[in-house]
């Protein structure tokens, strides 16, 4: 039986998250609120909320948890070459925290293969855009000739980093956002970006599942450390493209 969380309630445990054989592995528990202090409790143990309109808000940690670790970010050959062209063309930028709210609305209406609808719900929006307030979450974006035209958000708590959306409205925006992003934690020294779930995209640069238990102890360790500042532009690609000038 899946607990339900009270206003005053503590997470349980993360071990007794469902297994691989219920029809909802990772899932922990259920709530009616989404406050931003639960939100941040939920990261800094492993956990995350997913979920669609019209089900309470669930609550997930699960096992094993896919993880993008910035040293072993995989730039293939065709990304180089666009990487190298935006560092070059200066019609393109890397603007961080331009208008977290719209990056995360432009993630809410990209489609998904083999989903219907968003996760990202008003209430998700509210939430994680009151985190960005208190500078706990951050969008990085990818703008071409002034416009946004791809880009990511996530949580970040100490040194770690938890990845939520992306989205592209022109070729590899997303992934230029994602490569700067790293460059950005190669910089400040950053093990670990949280991407929750096993995604062939995800994999293709890099990404790759470790135990739960694993996880858990590498952020109890980060978020408990000196946040990182969050101020950068694309010449943070040059970490991850060494010899491109």
């Amino acid at each position: 039986m899946v607990p339900w969380l009270g206003p005053d309630d503590p997470f349980p445990p993360v071990a007794r998250a469902l297994g691989r054989a219920s029809g909802a592995p990772g899932l922990l528990a259920a709530s009616s609120d989404l406050l931003p202090w639960r939100l941040v409790d939920a990261y800094r143990q492993g956990i995350f909320p997913w979920y669609s309109d019209g089900q309470p808000v669930l609550w997930w940690s699960p096992d094993p948890r896919m993880v993008l670790l910035p040293r072993e970010f995989k730039v293939s050959p065709s990304l180089r070459k666009t990487l190298k062209r935006v560092l070059r063309d200066p019609r393109w930028e890397i603007r961080v925290d331009a208008d977290f709210p719209a990056v995360m609305r432009s993630c809410a209406n990209s489609p998904r293969r083999g989903q219907q609808g968003t996760w990202i719900t008003d209430q998700i929006l509210d939430a994680y855009t009151s985190l960005h307030r208190i500078g706990d979450a951050h969008s990085i974006e990818t703008w071409l000739d002034g416009q946004r035209v791809g880009g990511l958000y996530g949580v970040s708590l100490g040194r770690m980093f938890f990845g939520e959306s992306m989205f592209a409205q022109v070729s590899d925006a997303s992934k230029i956002a994602l490569a700067a992003l790293v460059g950005h934690l190669r910089r400040h020294e950053i093990e670990m970006i949280d991407c929750q779930q096993n995604t062939p995209h995800l994999a293709s640069l890099g990404g790759r599942e470790i135990a739960r238990k694993t996880f858990v102890a590498h952020v109890r360790t980060a978020v408990a450390a000196a946040p990182i500042p969050w101020q950068f532009d694309k010449a943070a690609l040059l970490e991850v493209l060494p010899h491109a000038v």
